[in-house]
Protein backbone atom coordinates (compact mmCIF):
# COMPACT_ATOMS: atom_id res chain seq x y z
CA UNK A 1 0.00 0.00 0.00
CA UNK A 2 1.29 3.36 -0.47
CA UNK A 3 2.12 5.08 3.08
CA UNK A 4 -1.02 7.02 3.54
CA UNK A 5 -3.80 4.54 2.18
CA UNK A 6 -4.72 1.19 3.69
CA UNK A 7 -7.12 -1.83 3.22
CA UNK A 8 -9.09 -2.00 6.14
CA UNK A 9 -11.23 -5.26 6.78
CA UNK A 10 -13.08 -7.32 9.36
CA UNK A 11 -15.88 -9.90 10.11
CA UNK A 12 -15.75 -13.50 9.87
CA UNK A 13 -12.46 -14.64 9.13
CA UNK A 14 -12.99 -18.20 8.96
CA UNK A 15 -11.77 -18.95 5.32
CA UNK A 16 -8.78 -16.63 4.97
CA UNK A 17 -11.20 -13.94 3.56
CA UNK A 18 -9.90 -11.24 6.03
CA UNK A 19 -5.92 -11.53 4.26
CA UNK A 20 -4.66 -10.76 8.13
CA UNK A 21 -2.35 -14.03 8.19
CA UNK A 22 -4.51 -16.07 10.24
CA UNK A 23 -8.13 -17.29 10.24
CA UNK A 24 -9.86 -15.71 12.92
CA UNK A 25 -12.46 -13.37 13.32
CA UNK A 26 -12.36 -9.95 13.93
CA UNK A 27 -15.21 -7.86 15.56
CA UNK A 28 -12.91 -4.36 14.84
CA UNK A 29 -10.95 -3.08 11.95
CA UNK A 30 -8.11 -4.28 11.21
CA UNK A 31 -5.37 -3.81 8.01
CA UNK A 32 -4.77 -6.47 5.76
CA UNK A 33 -1.24 -7.86 5.28
CA UNK A 34 -0.46 -6.24 2.13
CA UNK A 35 2.15 -8.31 -0.35
CA UNK A 36 3.94 -4.77 -1.31
CA UNK A 37 3.03 -1.35 -1.38
CA UNK A 38 0.98 -0.40 -4.46
CA UNK A 39 -1.92 2.26 -4.64
CA UNK A 40 -5.17 0.37 -4.30
CA UNK A 41 -7.97 1.59 -6.59
CA UNK A 42 -10.51 -0.81 -5.72
CA UNK A 43 -11.63 -3.81 -3.31
CA UNK A 44 -14.33 -6.48 -3.49
CA UNK A 45 -16.07 -8.33 -0.53
CA UNK A 46 -17.03 -11.82 -1.76
CA UNK A 47 -19.04 -14.91 0.61
CA UNK A 48 -15.97 -16.34 1.55
CA UNK A 49 -13.20 -14.36 -0.37
CA UNK A 50 -11.61 -11.20 -1.11
CA UNK A 51 -9.95 -9.43 -3.75
CA UNK A 52 -7.98 -6.04 -4.38
CA UNK A 53 -7.33 -4.01 -7.74
CA UNK A 54 -4.37 -1.41 -8.20
CA UNK A 55 -3.42 1.51 -9.41
CA UNK A 56 -0.99 -0.51 -11.64
CA UNK A 57 -3.83 -3.15 -13.21
CA UNK A 58 -2.77 -5.69 -10.71
CA UNK A 59 -5.14 -8.08 -9.38
CA UNK A 60 -4.64 -9.53 -5.54
CA UNK A 61 -6.96 -12.30 -4.26
CA UNK A 62 -7.40 -14.56 -1.10
CA UNK A 63 -9.90 -16.71 0.78
CA UNK A 64 -11.70 -19.82 0.00
CA UNK A 65 -10.07 -21.33 -3.07
CA UNK A 66 -12.04 -24.95 -3.58
CA UNK A 67 -13.11 -23.98 -6.69
CA UNK A 68 -10.43 -21.92 -8.27
CA UNK A 69 -12.18 -18.63 -7.10
CA UNK A 70 -8.70 -17.40 -6.31
CA UNK A 71 -7.55 -17.33 -10.14
CA UNK A 72 -5.21 -20.58 -9.75
CA UNK A 73 -5.13 -23.93 -9.29
CA UNK A 74 -5.78 -24.89 -5.55
CA UNK A 75 -3.03 -26.03 -2.93
CA UNK A 76 -4.81 -25.50 -0.06
CA UNK A 77 -8.61 -25.02 0.59
CA UNK A 78 -8.07 -21.25 2.18
CA UNK A 79 -5.12 -18.79 1.61
CA UNK A 80 -5.42 -16.15 4.34
CA UNK A 81 -2.39 -13.36 2.65
CA UNK A 82 -3.28 -11.65 -0.55
CA UNK A 83 -1.50 -13.15 -3.87
CA UNK A 84 -1.46 -11.77 -6.93
CA UNK A 85 -2.96 -13.71 -10.08
CA UNK A 86 -0.31 -14.14 -11.75
CA UNK A 87 -2.76 -15.49 -15.12
CA UNK A 88 -3.85 -11.61 -15.60
CA UNK A 89 -0.47 -9.97 -14.87
CA UNK A 90 -0.11 -8.65 -18.61
CA UNK A 91 -3.22 -6.97 -18.78
CA UNK A 92 -4.89 -3.70 -16.59
CA UNK A 93 -7.75 -4.79 -14.65
CA UNK A 94 -9.56 -1.91 -13.86
CA UNK A 95 -13.10 -3.57 -12.36
CA UNK A 96 -14.10 -6.88 -10.80
CA UNK A 97 -17.05 -8.95 -9.36
CA UNK A 98 -16.71 -12.30 -7.01
CA UNK A 99 -20.24 -13.85 -7.23
CA UNK A 100 -21.14 -17.35 -5.42
CA UNK A 101 -18.32 -19.31 -6.53
CA UNK A 102 -17.27 -17.26 -9.59
CA UNK A 103 -15.10 -14.23 -10.27
CA UNK A 104 -15.40 -11.70 -13.22
CA UNK A 105 -12.56 -8.89 -14.37
CA UNK A 106 -12.46 -6.54 -17.24
CA UNK A 107 -9.57 -4.83 -18.29
CA UNK A 108 -8.82 -1.37 -19.66
CA UNK A 109 -9.49 -2.66 -22.98
CA UNK A 110 -13.31 -3.95 -22.29
CA UNK A 111 -12.08 -7.50 -22.53
CA UNK A 112 -13.74 -9.18 -19.97
CA UNK A 113 -12.65 -12.75 -17.78
CA UNK A 114 -13.94 -15.10 -15.48
CA UNK A 115 -12.42 -18.12 -13.44
CA UNK A 116 -14.01 -20.43 -10.91
CA UNK A 117 -17.24 -22.50 -10.75
CA UNK A 118 -18.90 -23.18 -14.18
CA UNK A 119 -21.58 -25.61 -13.25
CA UNK A 120 -24.03 -23.19 -14.55
CA UNK A 121 -22.62 -21.38 -17.64
CA UNK A 122 -21.86 -18.63 -14.73
CA UNK A 123 -18.22 -18.34 -16.10
CA UNK A 124 -19.54 -17.89 -19.94
CA UNK A 125 -18.03 -21.05 -21.16
CA UNK A 126 -20.93 -24.42 -22.22
CA UNK A 127 -20.55 -26.56 -19.30
CA UNK A 128 -19.14 -30.21 -20.75
CA UNK A 129 -21.33 -32.90 -19.31
CA UNK A 130 -24.29 -34.44 -17.36
CA UNK A 131 -24.49 -36.48 -14.46
CA UNK A 132 -27.56 -39.03 -14.93
CA UNK A 133 -30.32 -36.63 -13.99
CA UNK A 134 -29.44 -34.90 -16.34
CA UNK A 135 -27.53 -31.68 -14.59
CA UNK A 136 -24.17 -30.21 -15.45
CA UNK A 137 -21.46 -31.91 -13.79
CA UNK A 138 -19.18 -29.33 -12.02
CA UNK A 139 -16.41 -27.48 -14.41
CA UNK A 140 -14.34 -25.34 -12.52
CA UNK A 141 -11.69 -22.76 -14.14
CA UNK A 142 -8.70 -22.70 -11.80
CA UNK A 143 -7.03 -20.15 -14.08
CA UNK A 144 -8.68 -17.22 -15.38
CA UNK A 145 -9.97 -16.93 -19.57
CA UNK A 146 -12.18 -14.97 -21.55
CA UNK A 147 -15.35 -14.54 -21.40
CA UNK A 148 -17.79 -12.48 -23.54
CA UNK A 149 -15.31 -12.30 -26.16
CA UNK A 150 -17.46 -10.24 -29.02
CA UNK A 151 -18.35 -7.42 -26.52
CA UNK A 152 -16.44 -4.21 -25.49
CA UNK A 153 -17.10 -4.64 -21.26
CA UNK A 154 -17.85 -1.63 -19.02
CA UNK A 155 -18.53 -3.31 -15.83
CA UNK A 156 -19.02 -6.81 -15.04
CA UNK A 157 -21.10 -8.42 -11.64
CA UNK A 158 -21.51 -11.73 -10.67
CA UNK A 159 -24.36 -13.34 -8.55
CA UNK A 160 -24.79 -16.53 -6.39
CA UNK A 161 -24.78 -18.71 -10.52
CA UNK A 162 -24.94 -15.72 -12.94
CA UNK A 163 -23.06 -13.27 -14.30
CA UNK A 164 -24.22 -10.22 -15.85
CA UNK A 165 -21.70 -7.49 -18.05
CA UNK A 166 -22.38 -4.35 -19.17
CA UNK A 167 -21.65 -3.09 -22.32
CA UNK A 168 -24.37 0.19 -22.45
CA UNK A 169 -26.54 -3.05 -22.41
CA UNK A 170 -26.80 -5.85 -20.22
CA UNK A 171 -26.14 -9.17 -21.13
CA UNK A 172 -26.06 -12.00 -18.66
CA UNK A 173 -25.10 -16.15 -18.44
CA UNK A 174 -25.74 -18.74 -16.12
CA UNK A 175 -29.27 -19.17 -14.34
CA UNK A 176 -31.50 -17.44 -15.09
CA UNK A 177 -33.48 -16.94 -11.96
CA UNK A 178 -36.29 -14.84 -12.93
CA UNK A 179 -37.73 -18.14 -14.60
CA UNK A 180 -40.11 -20.15 -12.74
CA UNK A 181 -37.70 -23.16 -14.54
CA UNK A 182 -34.27 -22.84 -13.97
CA UNK A 183 -32.96 -22.26 -17.28
CA UNK A 184 -29.29 -22.08 -18.12
CA UNK A 185 -27.37 -19.84 -20.56
CA UNK A 186 -23.41 -20.41 -21.10
CA UNK A 187 -23.35 -17.84 -23.54
CA UNK A 188 -24.17 -13.95 -23.03
CA UNK A 189 -27.99 -13.13 -24.05
CA UNK A 190 -28.80 -9.29 -23.92
CA UNK A 191 -31.45 -8.47 -21.58
CA UNK A 192 -34.42 -7.46 -23.65
CA UNK A 193 -36.51 -4.01 -22.22
CA UNK A 194 -33.29 -1.98 -21.31
CA UNK A 195 -31.45 0.67 -23.27
CA UNK A 196 -28.79 3.06 -21.90
CA UNK A 197 -27.95 1.12 -18.94
CA UNK A 198 -25.30 3.43 -16.40
CA UNK A 199 -24.40 0.80 -13.59
CA UNK A 200 -25.70 -2.64 -12.86
CA UNK A 201 -25.69 -4.20 -9.17
CA UNK A 202 -26.01 -7.95 -8.53
CA UNK A 203 -27.64 -9.91 -5.42
CA UNK A 204 -27.20 -13.46 -5.30
CA UNK A 205 -30.27 -14.11 -7.15
CA UNK A 206 -31.36 -10.87 -8.56
CA UNK A 207 -30.22 -8.16 -10.62
CA UNK A 208 -31.14 -4.24 -10.34
CA UNK A 209 -29.89 -1.86 -13.19
CA UNK A 210 -29.83 1.92 -13.49
CA UNK A 211 -30.47 3.31 -16.82
CA UNK A 212 -28.84 6.78 -17.95
CA UNK A 213 -32.29 8.24 -17.85
CA UNK A 214 -32.55 7.74 -14.05
CA UNK A 215 -34.95 4.87 -13.76
CA UNK A 216 -34.34 1.68 -12.14
CA UNK A 217 -34.78 -1.88 -13.51
CA UNK A 218 -34.88 -5.25 -11.61
CA UNK A 219 -35.25 -8.70 -12.69
CA UNK A 220 -34.75 -12.30 -11.10
CA UNK A 221 -35.75 -13.75 -7.55
CA UNK A 222 -38.39 -12.12 -5.83
CA UNK A 223 -38.85 -14.03 -2.91
CA UNK A 224 -38.24 -10.76 0.40
CA UNK A 225 -39.70 -8.10 -2.40
CA UNK A 226 -36.15 -6.97 -3.65
CA UNK A 227 -36.95 -6.07 -7.30
CA UNK A 228 -39.15 -3.41 -5.24
CA UNK A 229 -42.29 -4.12 -7.41
CA UNK A 230 -44.92 -4.09 -4.35
CA UNK A 231 -45.20 -7.97 -4.53
CA UNK A 232 -42.91 -10.92 -4.01
CA UNK A 233 -43.28 -12.50 -8.06
CA UNK A 234 -40.10 -13.44 -9.96
CA UNK A 235 -39.30 -11.59 -13.05
CA UNK A 236 -37.26 -13.30 -15.86
CA UNK A 237 -37.43 -9.45 -17.57
CA UNK A 238 -36.65 -6.24 -16.62
CA UNK A 239 -39.14 -3.96 -14.90
CA UNK A 240 -39.37 -0.54 -13.12
CA UNK A 241 -38.43 -0.55 -9.53
CA UNK A 242 -41.38 1.43 -7.93
CA UNK A 243 -41.17 3.84 -5.67
CA UNK A 244 -38.36 5.99 -6.89
CA UNK A 245 -40.12 8.45 -9.23
CA UNK A 246 -39.03 11.92 -9.07
CA UNK A 247 -35.12 10.99 -7.63
CA UNK A 248 -32.26 11.66 -8.82
CA UNK A 249 -30.48 8.20 -8.38
CA UNK A 250 -26.29 8.04 -8.76
CA UNK A 251 -26.07 4.53 -7.01
CA UNK A 252 -27.26 1.29 -6.45
CA UNK A 253 -26.60 -1.93 -4.75
CA UNK A 254 -28.21 -5.76 -4.08
CA UNK A 255 -27.14 -7.82 -1.27
CA UNK A 256 -28.24 -11.41 -0.60
CA UNK A 257 -31.81 -10.48 -0.95
CA UNK A 258 -32.22 -7.03 -0.29
CA UNK A 259 -31.07 -3.52 -2.43
CA UNK A 260 -30.43 0.27 -1.91
CA UNK A 261 -30.42 3.02 -4.30
CA UNK A 262 -28.75 6.15 -3.40
CA UNK A 263 -30.01 9.65 -4.50
CA UNK A 264 -27.36 12.49 -5.43
CA UNK A 265 -28.55 14.44 -2.13
CA UNK A 266 -27.09 11.45 -0.26
CA UNK A 267 -30.48 10.00 1.04
CA UNK A 268 -30.85 6.06 1.15
CA UNK A 269 -33.69 4.00 -0.16
CA UNK A 270 -33.97 0.21 0.89
CA UNK A 271 -35.66 -2.40 0.14
CA UNK A 272 -35.80 -6.62 0.39
CA UNK A 273 -35.12 -9.04 2.98
CA UNK A 274 -35.35 -7.01 6.39
CA UNK A 275 -34.61 -9.72 8.70
CA UNK A 276 -31.60 -8.94 10.88
CA UNK A 277 -31.76 -5.08 10.19
CA UNK A 278 -29.93 -5.22 7.46
CA UNK A 279 -31.89 -2.03 5.62
CA UNK A 280 -31.66 -0.03 8.34
CA UNK A 281 -35.02 0.80 9.60
CA UNK A 282 -33.96 0.50 13.25
CA UNK A 283 -34.59 -2.18 15.48
CA UNK A 284 -38.69 -2.58 16.05
CA UNK A 285 -38.71 -2.58 11.95
CA UNK A 286 -37.02 -5.66 10.68
CA UNK A 287 -40.01 -6.81 8.21
CA UNK A 288 -38.99 -6.88 4.64
CA UNK A 289 -40.24 -4.21 1.87
CA UNK A 290 -41.77 -5.21 -1.12
CA UNK A 291 -41.32 -1.50 -2.34
CA UNK A 292 -38.46 1.43 -1.89
CA UNK A 293 -38.47 3.17 1.65
CA UNK A 294 -36.28 6.05 2.94
CA UNK A 295 -33.90 5.15 5.10
CA UNK A 296 -34.49 7.76 7.75
CA UNK A 297 -32.01 6.85 10.47
CA UNK A 298 -29.21 7.88 7.87
CA UNK A 299 -31.06 11.38 6.82
CA UNK A 300 -28.70 14.34 7.05
CA UNK A 301 -25.10 12.03 6.73
CA UNK A 302 -24.82 12.51 3.52
CA UNK A 303 -24.28 9.50 1.85
CA UNK A 304 -21.90 8.72 -0.97
CA UNK A 305 -22.35 4.61 -0.99
CA UNK A 306 -24.10 1.99 0.11
CA UNK A 307 -22.74 -1.74 -0.05
CA UNK A 308 -24.77 -4.89 0.78
CA UNK A 309 -24.02 -7.84 2.05
CA UNK A 310 -25.63 -11.13 2.68
CA UNK A 311 -27.45 -10.21 5.80
CA UNK A 312 -25.70 -6.75 6.32
CA UNK A 313 -25.28 -3.03 4.83
CA UNK A 314 -22.58 -0.52 4.94
CA UNK A 315 -23.23 2.92 4.12
CA UNK A 316 -20.46 5.52 3.47
CA UNK A 317 -20.50 9.22 4.33
CA UNK A 318 -19.11 11.94 2.15
CA UNK A 319 -16.36 12.78 4.86
CA UNK A 320 -15.08 8.91 5.14
CA UNK A 321 -17.14 8.04 7.77
CA UNK A 322 -19.11 4.37 7.76
CA UNK A 323 -22.30 3.11 9.23
CA UNK A 324 -22.53 -0.92 9.88
CA UNK A 325 -26.14 -2.43 10.62
CA UNK A 326 -27.75 -5.80 10.06
CA UNK A 327 -26.69 -9.22 11.70
CA UNK A 328 -24.04 -8.69 14.10
CA UNK A 329 -22.23 -12.14 14.65
CA UNK A 330 -18.77 -12.83 13.22
CA UNK A 331 -18.38 -9.28 14.20
CA UNK A 332 -19.36 -8.61 10.52
CA UNK A 333 -20.68 -4.33 12.04
CA UNK A 334 -16.94 -4.10 13.08
CA UNK A 335 -17.25 -1.93 16.17
CA UNK A 336 -16.74 -4.73 18.51
CA UNK A 337 -20.31 -6.18 19.56
CA UNK A 338 -21.60 -9.40 17.84
CA UNK A 339 -25.17 -7.20 18.36
CA UNK A 340 -27.53 -7.76 15.29
CA UNK A 341 -28.91 -4.54 14.75
CA UNK A 342 -31.19 -2.59 12.19
CA UNK A 343 -29.96 0.73 13.91
CA UNK A 344 -26.71 2.10 11.78
CA UNK A 345 -23.69 2.90 13.93
CA UNK A 346 -19.93 4.46 13.12
CA UNK A 347 -17.39 1.89 12.47
CA UNK A 348 -14.39 3.29 14.40
CA UNK A 349 -11.24 3.05 12.18
CA UNK A 350 -8.42 2.52 15.14
CA UNK A 351 -6.07 1.55 12.98
CA UNK A 352 -1.96 2.94 13.91
CA UNK A 353 -1.20 6.16 11.52
CA UNK A 354 0.98 5.40 8.53
CA UNK A 355 4.76 5.22 8.86
CA UNK A 356 6.77 8.69 7.82
CA UNK A 357 10.60 7.89 6.44
CA UNK A 358 11.04 11.28 7.62
CA UNK A 359 10.25 10.58 11.67
CA UNK A 360 7.54 12.86 13.39
CA UNK A 361 4.30 12.25 12.07
CA UNK A 362 1.26 15.04 11.68
CA UNK A 363 -1.94 14.83 13.39
CA UNK A 364 -4.81 13.08 11.54
CA UNK A 365 -7.27 10.51 10.87
CA UNK A 366 -8.06 7.92 8.67
CA UNK A 367 -11.25 8.46 6.53
CA UNK A 368 -12.99 5.89 4.40
CA UNK A 369 -12.73 6.15 0.71
CA UNK A 370 -14.74 2.91 -0.85
CA UNK A 371 -16.70 0.41 1.06
CA UNK A 372 -17.09 -3.65 -0.10
CA UNK A 373 -19.43 -6.30 2.06
CA UNK A 374 -19.25 -9.45 1.49
CA UNK A 375 -21.58 -12.72 2.98
CA UNK A 376 -19.73 -12.12 6.41
CA UNK A 377 -17.24 -9.50 6.04
CA UNK A 378 -16.44 -5.99 4.67
CA UNK A 379 -13.49 -4.27 3.40
CA UNK A 380 -12.68 -0.97 2.95
CA UNK A 381 -10.33 1.63 1.45
CA UNK A 382 -9.14 4.33 3.73
CA UNK A 383 -7.04 7.23 3.29
CA UNK A 384 -5.17 9.09 5.99
CA UNK A 385 -5.99 12.77 6.40
CA UNK A 386 -4.20 15.25 7.90
CA UNK A 387 -6.12 17.57 10.70
CA UNK A 388 -6.22 20.87 9.42
CA UNK A 389 -4.36 21.90 12.55
CA UNK A 390 -0.89 19.99 11.76
CA UNK A 391 -0.97 22.03 8.41
CA UNK A 392 -0.75 25.36 10.25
Amino acid sequence: MASNTAIIIWGSGEDGQLGIGTNEDKEWVCAVKSPESRDVRSVVAGSRNSLAICEDGKLFTWGWNQRGTLGHPPETKTENIPSQVKALANVKIVQAAIGGWHCLAVDDQGRAYAWGGNEYGQCGEEPERKDDTGRPLRRDIVIPQRCAPKLVVRQVAAGGTHSVVLTGRASGHGVNHGLQETCMISIPVRVQGLEAVKLIAVGAFHNLALQEDGTLWAWGNNEYGQLGTGDTQPRSQPIPVQGLSGLNLVDIAAGGWHSTALTEEGEVYGWGRGEHGRLGFGDNDKSSKMLPQKVQLLTGEDIVQVSCGGTHSVALTRDGRMFSFGRGDHGRLGYGRKVTTGHPMEVPINIPPPRNPSGGAAEGHWIAKLVACGGRHTLAIVEWKIDEESKE
